[in-house]
């Protein structure tokens, strides 16, 4: 039984073909240091099959997945083989994830378990605080994200919308945030806008993640529009009557809304504005 190693989940070479076939394109952005053209990060949980899930990160073009330790843990080591295996040979780079954790140290063992098994200093860290919401804990997730940076993770939170919880990650030494558009699984989309534009707007240097409640893609187009780096999500791909043409869609609707916030998006108005002035300027019938 072969135990997965550094160089097997490296980012894909530069200049190789992204995980959707095409090249790298110009929009680039960087994460904990790694340069990445897709802002599409990809869960893999309850995909239909093995297969669907292989295509549907094909389709995603997702350059970063993240998968659950503790549910990979239980599944077996033959399952567990395999399952890495797809991760390889879809070429993303793998982010481990505490789901299911409940304290800081139960997250903290994982996240070294997970350093050991796969080679990798990246963390998704994730302490749940409610059984009902799955609400992060903001005081748990500080504690463990402190030392985890000390111990010279990368650590990748998933929190709330709450700008002062945001900051005390920050200052624990997190350099990228998660907050959440919604209850995780829920489908609600972004129930918080105000929240996240303000989180957008105080935090401007740090990489912002909306992570959890995507329900469509037209949530992930407005999370984009509000100036997001990326959008992560899993449930609303996996759960999806076809999950690999909903990949597809989810990949549009991140690059359309990123567009979007780059060109610049109108002002809303309280009245009419005449598009078309049909006095004091010259007009060609």
């Amino acid at each position: 039984m072969t135990t997965p190693t550094l160089s097997s989940f490296a980012a894909p070479r530069e200049g190789a073909q992204t995980p959707s076939g095409g090249l790298a394109g110009t929009d680039t952005f960087h994460i904990a240091g790694v340069e990445l053209t897709s802002r599409f990060f990809l869960g893999t949980a309850s995909y239909p099959s093995p297969q669907i899930l292989q295509q549907a990160i094909a389709a995603s073009g997702a350059q970063v997945v993240t998968v659950g330790l503790k549910r990979q843990l239980a599944a077996g080591g033959g399952t567990q083989n395999d399952f890495f295996q797809l991760i390889r040979d879809s070429g993303a780079r793998l982010l481990p994830n505490t789901a299911g954790c409940r304290s800081a140290r139960e997250a903290i063992t994982l996240s070294q378990m997970a350093r050991e098994l796969f080679g990798t200093n990246w963390i998704k860290l994730e302490v749940v605080g409610d059984e009902h919401t799955l609400q992060p804990d903001p005081f748990e997730l500080v504690t463990a994200a402190a030392e985890l940076v000390r111990d010279g993770f990368e650590v990748f939170p998933y929190c709330t919308d709450d700008l002062v919880s945001c900051q005390r990650l920050l200052d624990a030494g997190c350099r990228t945030l998660m907050p959440w558009g919604a209850p995780i699984g829920s489908g609600q989309g972004l129930i918080n806008p105000y929240a996240l534009r303000t989180l957008r707007a105080r935090l401007p240097g740090v990489p912002l993640i909306v992570d959890a409640g995507i329900g469509s893609p037209a949530d992930a187009v407005q999370a984009m529009e509000l100036g997001y780096d990326a959008v992560l999500l899993n449930s609303a791909v996996a759960h999806a009557r076809d999950p690999v043409q909903m990949a597809r869609a989810f990949k549009l609707g991140i690059e359309s809304g990123r567009l979007a916030y780059e060109a610049g998006i109108m002002a809303q108005q309280d009245m009419a504005v005449a598009s078309t002035p049909v006095t004091g300027r010259p007009f060609i019938l």
